[in-house]
Order: C-alpha cells, then sequence, then structure tokens
C-alpha cells in the first residue's frame, strides 16, 4: 500500500452527531463513546491507510479497540466511511443485529478484535506488530486505542514495558484521557511511556489538527503514543 491515507468518505465528519443518534440503549456509555470520537474521526479521516475494500488486505493499516463499551462513536465512523450501512445503527445491541455493545470482528465490517475485558488491546497490538515482523510485513502501522482506566490493569505495562526496549516503531497506541482511571500516574500518563522508552505526547482531544500533528509525528525506532485529553466524563 502506498503512505497516503485512505480517506473515500462517505459521509463527513458533520454527520457523526446525526449517525451517533441513531443508536439508542447504552446511555450510561454515552460519555465513553463521545470521549473517543474527534480522535477516532481523525484517524479514519486522515491517517489509517484502510479502506472497506481492503479490509482484508495484507498491506493495510489496523486498528484495534480495545475500548470496547460505548462503542457508538466506532459504529459511526465506521458508517460513515461506507464499512457497513447506516441503516444498521438503529438496530444497535439488539437481538438480531451485528452491531453489539462490545464490537465483534467476525460481525462488524472493519473490526480487528472483538473486545471485551478492558487491558486486552495493548499486548494484542504488540503480538500484532511482532506477528507483522515474522511475516516481513513491515510497513503497515498498527493502532490500538485505550481509555486512561485501561491503565489500571497491569496486562497493559508488561506491554509498555516490552514495546519500548524492542522498538516497536510500527505500533502507536492512542489513550483516552477523561479522568476515569482509578489510580494516578507521577508525571501524567505520557511519562508512563517515555520512561519505559516510548515516543509520547499529549494533546487536546477535541482539537483536530493537533491530533492529526500527533499522530503521524515521526519516531524512528520507536513505538508511539498519543494521549488525547477530553473532559472529565463525570463533569
Amino acid at each position: 500500500m502506498t503512505n497516503t491515507a485512505v480517506t473515500s468518505a462517505r459521509a463527513d465528519v458533520g454527520e457523526l452527531n446525526r449517525l451517533m443518534a441513531l443508536m439508542t440503549g447504552d446511555e450510561k456509555h454515552g460519555p465513553a463513546a463521545t470521549s473517543t470520537l474527534d480522535a477516532l474521526w481523525v484517524l479514519y479521516d486522515r491517517v489509517l491507510r484502510v479502506s472497506p475494500g481492503s479490509v482484508d488486505a495484507p498491506g493495510r493499516d489496523r486498528f484495534l479497540l480495545s475500548k470496547g463499551h460505548g462503542p457508538m462513536a466506532y459504529y459511526a465512523v465506521l458508517a460513515a466511511k461506507g464499512f457497513f450501512a447506516e441503516e444498521l445503527l438503529p438496530g444497535f445491541g439488539s437481538y438480531d443485529s451485528p452491531l453489539g455493545h462490545h464490537p465483534d470482528r467476525l460481525l462488524v465490517p472493519g473490526a480487528e478484535i472483538g473486545s471485551g475485558s478492558l487491558g486486552h488491546g495493548l499486548p494484542l497490538v504488540v503480538g500484532s506488530v511482532l506477528g507483522l515482523r515474522a511475516q516481513g510485513l513491515t510497513d503497515p502501522r498498527v493502532w490500538v486505542l485505550i481509555g486512561d482506566a485501561e491503565l489500571d490493569e497491569g496486562s497493559n505495562h508488561e506491554a509498555i514495558a516490552y514495546a519500548g526496549p524492542a522498538g516497536l516503531e510500527q505500533l502507536h497506541t492512542l489513550v483516552i484521557d477523561n479522568a476515569s482511571a482509578t489510580f494516578g500516574r507521577p508525571g501524567g500518563i505520557a511519562s508512563r511511556f517515555e520512561v519505559a522508552g516510548w515516543s509520547a505526547e499529549t494533546v487536546d482531544g477535541r482539537d483536530h489538527e493537533a491530533l492529526y500533528a500527533a499522530f503521524t509525528r515521526p519516531h524512528p525506532g520507536r513505538p508511539r503514543v498519543v494521549v488525547a485529553r477530553v473532559e472529565s466524563k463525570n463533569a
């Protein structure tokens, strides 16, 4: 694949709120969903090299949604980009809908993993990068979106500690920080990654240009993390 992002949008960013409104029944996870909306849009609109026609291509970029609860924003972006028809959105969470309260990779076009328990995505993305390397596929970039509260899970810290010294340059982590973590991080979330050898940056999670710049900043020889700060879910 080329180094330019696939941007064959079926809808634009202005459509996302309308698409989100088609999904009801999981209002308690509304803040979890809306906290990811801007970052997901920038990734799919301007960064990720994947499209409905390349979901099985070996050279595609991979995106893993570890923060799988409250997936309405994810579904809205996938529908906006044409991965599936928006007519599926009103059935969200119903018995016969492919769009569950957690995405299922076997049912949702474009989904790379099925998500459930928090803390699995970052270890999975480490394994994905190692698998690509073993196949000689060094061009695809692999992204994972996690929530700040997921950093309460020890599995993430094992992955962080491994990925930096291993120089997993293909690995990109997006942390959505909506102040929901139980434990604080001395120096902030980014510092936890930096001490393990990662390239790290913290940005306004609602600023599309700042997100794009952070997502595309070069980081030779190191994995990359972008911490996107948004309003507190309890605000």
